[in-house]
């Protein structure tokens, strides 16, 4: 059986929504490089006013597109908004709502039905490759091969040792497609090397890349900084003082930068630069040693540092550069790439094309948002954001603004909008969550 078998066998008819008028890719239809950073904090790089870490090869990309100032990751942790981005939908209609953990979900994955952007741009005549971490599904049925991938080569839990590669729970979690393989290097260094290798390859068709990078999550470990996982053994971060690992962590997002770095030279050194949209976010805010500045908490917060990201799209001589401060989130993603190639979205998509946003600066209509994360919620509708605590009943509202850093609780002075949008909130996560309920 081959790599795409299992999945052709359960989802044909969701393939084929894509519309078979789709035509494949023509030779100048513009490849995509979809570049994801992990725990990155809003304010981590010197484009989004970093005083203390250099970020040259992202701030040109910000310098040369659109820079967002109010781009959203659809979750405040990693699972969930890998899902959002890889299907276009709120996460909770795939059910991958929370961490898919290395210690008690090593039997969940997405779903095989979900039709993801690999599959709706190998489905458009385009090759693809996946280079970093997966982090939405730990067996092998659901290894990205399966999810549209034509090349893998990483990792497929939260996080690894960034030299050993052994996950949380002590086991080895290195991939080649499918298969267990070792391989030698910094894990940021590999997935670029790798990335720029795909490119050089497949320089003549038009092709996706993914690079969802480790950096700059825990295990807090530079290029020297020494392996300290082992297979079998479940082991804790090495314990050092707050300024190491802030010194640590300026050192990771400068690798992972000078990797991107590579990657857009390699695209430049290729005359490919001209006909490549680029696209860089995080995949949460972030999270201890980070700088969220000026936004409120961090990773795995309702409030605006948990989900506030860096966002960012490039594509030489057709977008032109500006900062916006439209709200987008990462399940916009799908769409906006699908209406740039000239290919229907899947069915029953969440998110919303952005391609007009991009190329005419043509603001975005009006909608809510919405986010959920354990026991806590929030809610956008303009400037407005409701945070709630479904347990508690207890519901908090900010003006976004006049108040970024929510700080001024604005509940008990507007009692009716606030009711009115916690009743939206609840309205929402009943409807999002019935597909997954359908599914379990």
């Amino acid at each position: 059986m081959n790599l795409l078998s299992k999945k052709s066998l359960i989802v044909p008819a969701a393939l084929m929504m894509l519309s078979a008028g789709n035509a494949f890719a023509k030779k100048n239809n513009p490849n995509i490089v979809i570049i994801m950073a992990d725990d990155l904090g809003y304010a981590d790089l010197s484009c989004y006013g970093s005083k203390k870490i250099n970020t040259p090869n992202i701030d040109r990309l910000a310098a040369e597109g659109v820079k967002f100032s109010d781009f959203h990751s659809n979750g405040a942790v990693c699972s969930p908004t890998r899902a959002a981005l890889l299907t276009g939908k709120y996460q909770q209609r795939t059910g991958i709502t929370g961490v898919v953990t290395a210690a008690s979900h090593r039997d969940v994955g997405l779903d095989l039905a979900e039709v993801t952007f690999a599959d709706m741009m190998k489905q458009a005549g385009y090759v693809t490759g996946m280079f970093g971490k997966w982090h939405v599904g730990y067996p092998e049925k659901y290894n990205p091969v399966y999810q549209g991938f034509d090349e893998y080569i990483g990792y497929v839990s939260g996080n690894v040792d960034y030299h050993a590669h052994i996950d949380q729970e002590g086991y080895e979690d290195w991939w080649k497609q499918n298969k267990l393989q070792k391989e030698t290097g910094y894990s940021t260094d590999l997935i670029s090397k790798h990335a720029v290798d795909f490119i050089k390859r497949h320089k003549d068709e038009p092709f996706l890349l993914y690079i969802p990078h480790e950096s700059p999550h825990g295990p807090m470990q530079g290029r020297n900084t020494p392996a300290f996982r082992e297979i079998g053994k479940k082991k804790v971060d090495v314990k050092r003082s707050r300024e190491e690992n802030l010194v640590i962590l300026k050192e990771m997002i400068e690798v992972m930068d000078e990797g991107i770095g590579n990657v857009m030279r390699t695209l430049e050194d290729l005359n490919l630069d001209d006909n490549t949209l680029i696209f860089f976010c995080s995949d949460n805010g972030g999270a201890k040693y980070a700088d969220n500045t000026p936004l409120r908490a961090g990773k795995g917060s309702a409030y605006e540092g948990g989900h506030r990201v860096a966002g960012i799209f490039k594509w030489k001589g057709k977008i032109k550069p500006s900062t916006t401060d439209n709200t987008a989130l990462t399940m916009d993603v799908l769409p906006t790439i699908a209406d740039i190639i000239g290919v229907d979205a899947p069915k029953g998509i969440d998110g919303v094309s952005l391609k007009n946003l991009l190329f005419k600066g043509k603001d975005l209509n009006d909608r809510d948002l919405f986010w959920q994360m354990n026991n806590k919620m929030a809610m956008r509708s303009g400037n407005w954001k409701l945070v709630y605590y479904p347990n508690d009943k207890k519901a908090e509202l900010y003006d976004l603004g006049s108040d970024i850093g929510e700080k001024n609780n604005l509940a008990e002075k507007q009692p009716q909008r606030t009711k009115e949008m916690t009743e939206k909130l609840q309205a929402w996560y009943k409807e999002v969550t019935k597909d997954a309920k359908k599914k379990s």
